[in-house]
């Protein structure tokens, strides 16, 4: 997992989570308290609700990324970066700025103008972005989205997102964002649940990972919350996405986001991660499908992938016949059975593949042998 530094900012498994506050100049915006169209309020939102709550990064927004409002076109948002160049100049604390476009022209003007990184909402759709990015030198995050300006996040299958995030490829310095949010009318809120739980396979590409999930639809579904009642619902969220894999968390909740994000590094399995001769690094695999992106990246045969982790189990009532069928079966299958003293607890020790072949091997013998092995993980 390489670190990117977000001018000076390390961001990355060996740093802490960071937070991205969020202002809006953009009037169309949903949530009104971060929205502002004069420079000088909009500073002191800055300083007092975002810098001085814990923002790492302060991400500014021309236009609403929402489909119901017409796509603001290039122009429209140059307009608009006249006042968020100004809250640079009246903000007090300190802090990286982030600007969220989709056009290379905004962007470019934006870190002309004094702003540290881009918020990419149309991941590289404008084929121009990574080449204003890498002659910045800047940090960019780079949202999964179809190659259309017009349709920011609109992925419609959670498969798809893994091969929507290398559009046009990447930066030395890109994030990579899995786009959280109800950015079409094909996108479901179970879809966005999937996402959080599979969260570790976008680290496949070894890149930092931002999230935005604060008061989305996906969580208060959950919970029954409005989006006013939502808070903790989104904080919750926070801390298992930092314990998935997640580096940069966009809220607008910030002092409680970021109490969230810690308590989820703390309980955030230590990766191991040794520079030398030979470097040394554990990766974050926990599934089969976090193994098949690590073997996508460098080009692996992904039909290992089902060796990748290793599944514990315990079966108790099995009869003696079914035992001894099951150690045979097991011992053919590359599976570790253990029998516990009091010779009626099972415990398996096997991978995914490992138990598709304990399936096949021990099937036949009785119905509800069977069926426990019908029950056994292959996933």
């Amino acid at each position: 997992m390489r670190t990117v530094n977000a001018a000076g900012l390390e961001i990355g498994d060996d740093a802490p989570p960071r937070i991205m506050g969020v202002l809006n100049v953009s009037k169309e915006s949903p949530y009104k308290p971060s929205v502002f169209d004069d420079a000088g309020a909009a500073a002191e939102y800055v300083d007092t609700e975002l810098i001085d709550q814990g923002a790492d990064i302060v991400d500014v927004g021309l236009e609403s990324a929402n489909k119901k409002f017409e796509v603001l076109s290039a122009e429209g948002e140059l307009d608009r970066l006249e006042t968020a160049l100004e809250v640079l100049d009246s903000v007090s604390g300190d802090a990286v700025f982030s600007i969220e476009t989709r056009y290379h022209e905004v962007a470019e003007a934006a870190l002309e103008g004094g702003f540290d990184m881009v918020n990419d909402i149309c991941g590289f759709a404008d084929p121009e972005m990574p080449r204003v990015c890498e002659e910045h030198d800047v940090a960019v995050a780079k949202m999964a989205s179809p190659p259309d300006l017009e349709r920011p996040g609109a992925v419609e299958e959670v498969d798809d997102i893994y091969d929507a995030l290398a559009l046009n490829g990447f930066t030395d310095k890109t994030i990579v964002d899995p786009a959280f949010g109800g950015w079409s009318e094909a996108k479901t809120t179970d879809q966005d649940r999937e996402t959080l739980r599979r969260l570790r396979e976008f680290r496949g590409y070894g890149r930092p990972i931002l999230v935005s999930i604060n008061r989305k639809n996906f969580l208060r579904e959950v919970a029954g919350r409005s989006t006013d009642e939502a808070l903790p619902a989104s904080l919750a969220a926070t801390s298992m996405a930092v314990e998935r894999g997640a580096h940069v968390i966009r809220t607008h909740d910030v002092a409680e986001t970021r109490d969230a994000a810690l308590i989820g590094r703390a309980f955030t399995r230590d990766r191991v991660c040794v520079a030398g001769e030979i470097d040394v690094e554990e990766l974050d695999v926990a599934t089969p499908g976090d193994a098949t992106r690590h073997l996508d990246r460098v080009g692996g045969a992904t039909e290992t992938a089902a060796e990748s982790v290793v599944r514990t189990v315990e079966l108790t009532g099995a009869s003696t016949d079914e035992r001894a069928a099951l150690d045979d079966a097991a011992r053919e299958a590359g599976v570790t059975l253990v029998t516990a003293a009091d010779g009626d607890r099972l415990l398996l020790f096997g991978t995914p593949g490992g138990y598709a072949r304990l399936r096949s091997a021990g099937s036949g013998v009785t119905d509800a042998l069977d069926a426990a092995l019908e029950r056994l993980p292959t996933n």
